[in-house]
């Protein structure tokens, strides 16, 4: 997806589109996605595991840029054999609750039924409800629990995955 896409920010005051377009990360980007990792979570990725992502074959990441090229949102994922691991999806503060993160994810379904990856799965902390109805609306299902998997504060992860069948008549 070259194109910019607007999408209306949370702006104090008032709503306004900021266009932005989803490419692959790259070396220049790592720190503003390192940045908002910070931001995002409590146990943040760091710079240097995000130079390795880039050099894994298994992995992917996706960034939403606007036109001077800010880091917007991005996602990660790990693919092994025919199974998906979505590892993070973050959204600058703002602008999240916009579709943003409902895009980066779609990128992630339709490279899962391209490839007829058996499924994608993820974590989430049960307090993140809003993650929560995005990945459901996405067909997501509830279909386990990892104890305390979270820190800062501890928290159980629910395991969340999407399933993909085989089309009809396939073999």
């Amino acid at each position: 997806m070259q194109e910019f896409k607007p999408v209306m920010a949370s702006v104090p005051g008032k709503a306004r589109p900021i266009p932005y377009r989803l490419v692959p990360m790259d070396r220049e980007l790592v720190p503003q996605i390192a940045e908002l990792e910070r931001q995002s979570f409590s146990l943040p990725w760091t710079e240097q595991m995000l130079y390795d992502e880039l050099e894994s074959l298994n992995s992917s990441c996706i960034v939403a840029v606007d036109g001077d090229r800010r880091v917007l949102g991005y996602a990660s994922l790990t693919v092994a054999a025919d199974e998906g691991y979505v590892n993070n999806i973050a959204v600058r503060r703002e602008l999240r609750r916009q579709g943003l993160a409902s895009d980066l994810l779609g990128v992630f379904l339709r490279f899962a039924q391209a490839r007829k990856l058996a499924f994608l799965t993820l974590e989430v902390r049960p307090s993140n409800l809003a993650a929560i109805a995005l990945y459901e609306k996405h067909g997501f299902r509830q279909v386990g629990r990892r104890k305390n998997y979270y820190d800062e504060p501890t928290e159980d992860a629910i395991l969340m995955t999407r399933f993909f069948q085989p089309e009809e008549g396939a073999q």
